[in-house]
């Protein structure tokens, strides 16, 4: 059987990289998975009844969970996530608190997205002013997120922000609040709210874990190959040296 000498330089490529995409591969494998359970569970919430307030804390598990309040927003402190697209177009999503008096809870309530063309002209919202009756849902990124620290204690309102975390601002105003943005359903006081469950379906996230586990794969048959390869090639090279001799 012909020997096998790929030499040090690739066996030390094959030893960095392979590990790193096989992990990439599974990891892909697992975020599919964990999409499949968030999508069972919206589809299994989005048919049940809404809960009031004060029945969150009484629940695992609040992804998705849709709540009833009744209440009002507050105007002076809301935030504007930025980087929200819809049809190829810039705009944010509008986040107001909202204190539930069933409760006396407040509540981050994302109210939807608003076109926002010309950063030079502030975004245009309205807040009622009087009590609403709403509809709502536990929003639960999937995964970690990644955010940003929301602009300083004092700073001008509205906030810009690119993420936000509801504790810290409830910390911030120094109330006592619902730790998860809710995002209401159609209503009086709603805007654009045809967000997606999430971002990535399982199907593409499995697709690139063929990709990885493909490229591992490639990897390592590369590897294989120039090992016989370039002893036979030694082995030809020796002949003709010898027989030059």
């Amino acid at each position: 059987m012909r020997p096998f000498r790929p030499g040090w330089v690739p066996t030390l490529a094959v030893l960095a990289l392979l590990p790193g995409l096989i992990t990439l591969g599974c990891w892909q494998l697992g975020r599919a998975e964990e999409k499949r359970v968030l999508l069972a569970t919206y589809a299994e919430r989005r048919i049940e009844a809404p809960i009031a307030t004060a029945q969150l804390f009484s629940k695992e598990d609040n992804a998705f969970r849709r709540v009833h309040l009744y209440g009002r927003f507050d105007a002076e402190h809301s935030v504007l996530l930025d980087n929200r697209m819809r049809d190829g177009k810039a705009g944010v999503e509008l986040l107001q608190p909202f204190h539930d008096q069933a409760s006396g809870l407040w509540l981050l309530i994302n109210r939807g997205w608003l076109p926002w063309l010309d950063r030079r002209v502030p975004v245009h919202f309205e807040t009622p002013a009087q009590a609403l009756a709403l509809d709502a849902s536990v929003y639960v990124a999937p995964g970690s997120t990644f955010q940003l620290h929301p602009d300083p204690i004092g700073g001008q309102w509205p906030h810009l922000l690119t993420a936000i975390d509801a504790a810290q601002l409830w910390q911030q105003l120094d109330r006592e609040g619902f730790a998860q943005e809710l995002r209401l359903e159609p209503g009086p006081a709603s805007y654009r709210l045809d967000w997606p469950v999430v971002a990535m379906s399982p199907e593409k996230h499995v697709g690139y874990a063929v990709q990885w586990f493909a490229l591992a794969t490639a990897l390592v048959l590369l590897y294989l190959y120039f090992g016989w390869h370039q002893n036979k090639e030694k082995r030809h090279g020796h002949r003709h040296a010898t027989g030059r001799a």
